[in-house]
């Protein structure tokens, strides 16, 4: 039983098997938000999806970066990614259109940022994991 389902640009539609959600910033306890923070946030984040579904694919939607009218601090100016980051185990139909539809699926592991702690669904186009080219990115697995 899938968490939630949303539909692609593609028109492909995906289920949502797990999600972890975590604060972007809420394990920071000195300096400030900014790129280098942010790159070692994200290669975390990868790492963390990686291990916890490890032998699929993982991909990260590159996340926003809003960059507030503050005085830069000695890594640069201050960088703010938004405040959820997600890990979310996705699957759908195969994508071999060859492969049997009762035995295969594809799966991948998607890893992105969002401003509240929601669970992605329907076919909202603002969302943004709608333009994942799961074609692309996606394996296919026997069930």
């Amino acid at each position: 039983m899938s968490l939630s389902r949303l539909s692609l640009s593609s028109g492909r539609s995906i289920e949502l098997t797990e999600l972890r959600l975590r604060s972007t910033y809420g394990t920071m306890l000195e300096g400030y938000p900014c790129r280098p923070i942010n790159e070692m946030k994200i290669r975390g984040l990868l790492r963390t999806a990686e291990s916890a579904f490890p032998g699929g694919p993982v991909h990260l939607v590159p996340p926003s970066r809003e960059f507030p009218d503050l005085a830069p601090g000695g890594f640069g100016p201050v960088e703010v990614l938004p405040a959820v980051a997600c890990v979310g185990a996705f699957r759908s139909t195969a994508v071999d259109p060859g492969r049997d539809p009762v035995l295969y699926r594809s799966a991948l592991t998607i890893v992105w940022f969002q401003a509240v702690p929601d669970v992605p669904s329907g076919d909202s186009d603002q969302h943004p994991l709608c333009d994942v080219p799961w074609e692309e990115l996606a394996r296919d697995h026997e069930l």
